[in-house]
């Protein structure tokens, strides 16, 4: 499988980055979609979120390359609305799921994806403690290659992110690393870009080694981050911290 370069880290930390501080979801959707493109080469894409009232429903669709209606038709899906209302984040592919001769003869590919000349797809479902928050599906044309791993691999990535923000914001479960309520602390404190993307991993209870990988950075490097958000705002634990994004310090 390909490697990541640092360039693609910097793309991905740039689209976390997106996750956590763009306020207005349709403008994060799009954004998300758009910077997969230098990572993920695709023809169409399309991000929509699970209903407000929990009813096992799509809406609020953002498209590129396709009509915005053509991700509702995710809903007439039988054969993965199991794992779509699953509540549980994963990627995959619609060739994995069933076989290709099977697959074409399903209403649904005849409806959606003759009609707009597609055939491959991957599909990237977040969900939170068992609650559905949306899905983000990336389409290939006919003639194409079917997505691979290293696709695959770079959607797993952002997915748990993804699934954490999005389960904030549309189920209003606010805490310590509250979206909106992060975004503005690290305003009020004058964070860097980098501090604010370290901040938020800290927040989601990760330790240095797993927030170094994530940011395709050293330990030393993380630490000196770390220093320097504690110093802007005068505290010297990560508890301290916590409390004070609480609105506790």
């Amino acid at each position: 499988m390909k490697e990541l370069e640092t360039k693609d880290w910097i793309i991905l930390n740039n689209i976390i980055y997106e996750v956590y501080s763009t306020r207005d979801l349709k403008t994060m959707q799009r954004n998300i979609m758009e910077h997969l493109r230098p990572l993920i080469d695709y023809d169409a894409a399309d991000f929509c979120l699970a209903a407000r009232d929990q009813s096992n429903r799509l809406e609020d669709a953002v498209a590129i390359g396709c009509d915005e209606k053509l991700a509702l038709n995710n809903d007439d899906i039988d054969y993965s609305r199991e794992i779509m209302y699953s509540g549980r984040s994963l990627v995959y592919r619609e060739s994995d799921i069933m076989t290709e001769s099977a697959r074409v003869q399903t209403e649904y590919y005849k409806k959606v994806y003759v009609s707009n000349g597609f055939h491959y797809s991957i599909q990237m479902v977040v969900g939170y403690e068992g609650r559905f928050s949306g899905v983000v599906t990336l389409y290939r044309k006919q003639g194409r290659e079917d997505f691979n791993y290293y696709d695959i691999f770079i959607l797993d990535i952002l997915k748990d992110h993804l699934a954490y923000s999005l389960h904030q914001r549309l189920y209003g479960n606010h805490n310590a690393a509250d979206t909106f309520s992060t975004s503005e602390f690290a305003d009020s404190y004058n964070l860097t870009r980098r501090e604010t993307e370290v901040l938020l991993h800290i927040l989601s209870r990760q330790d240095n080694v797993a927030i170094s990988e994530e940011l395709a950075i050293s330990l030393n490097t993380l630490k000196k981050h770390e220093l320097n958000i504690y110093r802007k705002c005068g505290v010297s634990s990560r508890m301290q911290l916590f409390k004070l994004v609480q609105g506790d310090g």
